[in-house]
């Protein structure tokens, strides 16, 4: 019996489920990846791509070098690794039939860099809104969403703009397309300033915390996806079960959603157009000022580790 093909792929065990109480199966996140390619691959093209596959029977793993069984028509870019001390073979998802292909792999979550291939310039800011652990998802989305208003006010008074989208968990990313001369310790300062300024806007709702049990039941407005950090790309499906997926919103229909309506069942069914490329189609320069004053705040995880030394030296007695 011949296999079904797709895109010049060569698909398996489509009626599996992605993983264990997925309730979905491969086939679905094949189809639902190959429905929305002309979408996401704009925000996949040219970028060392990371993604998260599954497995029955397994826990899921992010996976950043790229199989030596990979065809060799997928193209790749090394990066080094700082952390490991090796060079890291990823792949560059430029087209369909590579999405295809490693859909077809089980790769659910798609975390392309934050700059392109041979580029020192990131393109755009992030804002990770991030709510507690400890509550219903749907309440920890309400709470995600009322930060994100705090950071398009924050973003207003800067005479800045961003989109808005579902994280495809409980939280909300917020994304400010740069100019091409965004330098990333500049880009990195703006990003941290303005969590700041939405922190202060209402500090009953958002923090900018970065130890966890510091953040007293509020948002966590995280402002360290800069440089060599990754954030999962408009579209993509999460490790969840059903699949739920990182949908692009508009800020005037945000209160009125959950996460749990886009799914890889449902999504594409909700789209009118490209409302993430439409959100991204407008690049403004970070104002000098925003830049200065995040140059004056501490970077987050450097504060949280000198903290964490300190409690371990009162423990010791030191």
């Amino acid at each position: 019996m011949a296999k079904e093909t797709l895109a010049g792929v060569e698909l398996s065990h489509l009626d599996q489920p992605v993983f264990d109480d997925a309730g979905v199966t491969k086939g679905d996140l094949v189809r639902y990846l190959d429905a929305v390619h002309e979408r996401i691959l704009p925000e996949l093209r040219d970028r060392a791509l990371s993604v998260v596959r599954a497995r029955l029977g397994q826990a899921a793993f992010m996976q950043k070098n790229l199989p030596k069984y990979a065809p060799d028509w997928i193209r790749s870019t090394t990066v080094w690794a700082n952390a490991s001390k090796r060079e890291v073979r990823y792949p560059v998802c430029d087209d369909r039939r590579t999405l295809v292909w490693l859909a077809n792999q089980r790769a659910v979550e798609y975390h392309p860099a934050l700059m392109p291939v041979e580029s020192h310039h990131q393109t755009h800011l992030i804002l990770d809104l991030d709510p507690p652990d400890d509550i219903p998802p749907a309440d920890g989305f309400s709470m995600a969403v009322a930060a994100a208003l705090l950071v398009r006010q924050a973003l207003a008074d800067t005479g800045l703009a961003g989109g808005v989208k579902t994280s495809g968990a409980k939280g909300v990313h917020v994304f400010v397309p740069l100019t091409a001369d965004a330098e990333i310790p500049d880009v990195a300062a703006a990003t941290r300033a303005l969590a700041a300024r939405a922190a202060r806007l209402d500090p009953s709702v958002a923090t900018t915390e970065f130890v966890r049990d510091q953040r007293g039941g509020r948002v966590f407005v995280d402002s360290t996806r800069a440089g060599g950090a990754t954030v999962v790309a408009a579209y993509s499906p999460r490790v969840r079960p059903g699949l739920p997926v990182s949908f692009p919103l508009t800020w005037d229909t945000i209160e009125e959603v959950r996460p749990s309506d886009f799914t890889v069942l449902t999504a594409v069914e909700r789209l009118t157009g490209d409302p993430w490329s439409e959100a991204m189609s407008s690049p403004q320069r970070l104002p000098d000022e925003l830049v200065a004053e995040g140059h004056e705040i501490p970077i987050a995880r450097v504060v949280a580790m000198h903290e964490g030394k300190r409690r371990k030296r009162e423990l010791s007695g030191d």
